[in-house]
């Protein structure tokens, strides 16, 4: 106790002091947008002067706006379409993010650097340049992978598409984290169970992937929280395909009723709705995963 004491003496308040700029940007770039559009939430334009025009003022509205938001079918068809594309672009990511990791953690492997520099490439290059390449891949005009035959802008077709791009971006990064995961493991187990008369295959299945399950675990947040905040794919390859439409997904809809509609209100009152509803998803697929892995350890 009285160590503790004295090292937090001579500390001061130093640990405090380099934790301040992060405090300071989440404050002014989180906290601050987020209890703004939470105000803008409440409010609505009010016209005066009846017919005649005489201008529009901000009043108090209450919960109108989340009433006209919770009942738009438009929000709830991207919804719907969001939930489409998370339900294979979350398990994709994750199976080939954990099979690439596995892979380039054989002993066999050959040119390790170079493919894991190749895998990561993806990662680095920002999503609207990604979306911009895969939409001419996709054009009938410019694709030398389809051309005429294969139209990827079609109605069930463009939800690949866009989920293709989302983990070709995505696999990467994953497989990273799950790769350091890998090479931080004992390499003594593996000899022990290579004396014992274990494949290379049983030495993954049965020791290196349940090992390694917590990064599993949080690429598989991760991913789930990119799939709730789907924008920059769909958004990109919007003006290439009458498929997708200014309300494709629900951050579409939030961008075309602040910028297009010029609704900041309702777009706030969206705002919020989406970030409660990440925030449960992301809060029960945690405890789901966590309470999986656990019987699994046991």
């Amino acid at each position: 106790m009285a160590r503790t004491t004295t090292t937090a003496r001579r500390t001061g308040g130093f640990p405090y002091l380099l934790v301040l700029p992060a405090v300071l940007l989440f404050a002014a770039f989180v906290v601050a947008p987020g209890g703004y559009a939470l105000l803008l939430s409440f409010q609505r334009r009010k016209v005066n002067g009846g017919l005649l025009g005489g201008g529009t003022h901000t009043v108090f509205a209450g919960i109108a706006n989340y009433r006209d938001v919770l009942g738009d079918s438009d929000l709830w068809s991207g919804v719907l379409r969001m939930l489409a594309l998370g339900a294979f672009t979350v398990p994709a990511t994750v199976f080939f993010a954990l099979l690439f990791a596995v892979l380039l953690d054989l002993e066999r492997t050959r040119l390790k650097r170079i493919t894991r520099l190749t895998i990561f490439l993806p990662y680095a290059v920002p999503g609207v340049i990604a979306s911009l390449m895969w939409g001419f891949l996709y054009l009938p005009a410019t694709s030398p992978i389809g051309g005429d035959r294969v139209d990827f802008f079609g109605q069930v077709a463009v939800y690949f598409s866009v989920g293709n791009v989302a983990v070709w971006g995505a696999v990467g990064f994953n497989m990273i984290v799950i790769y350091t995961a890998l090479r931080a493991l004992p390499p003594e187990l593996f000899e022990s169970a290579r004396l014992d008369g274990a494949s290379e295959w049983q030495i993954v299945l049965r020791i290196k992937v349940p090992m390694v399950l917590p990064a599993v675990v949080m690429c598989t947040l991760f991913t789930v929280l990119a799939a709730l905040q789907v924008f920059n794919e769909p958004n990109t390859l919007k003006p290439l395909s009458n498929a997708v439409s200014s309300t494709w997904v629900p951050l579409m809809k939030i961008y075309d009723d602040a910028f297009g509609n010029s609704d900041v209100y309702s777009a706030a009152a969206t705002s919020v709705v989406l970030t409660a509803a990440a925030l449960a998803v992301s809060f029960t697929t945690a405890r789901i995963i966590q309470s999986r892995v656990q019987q699994e350890a046991a």
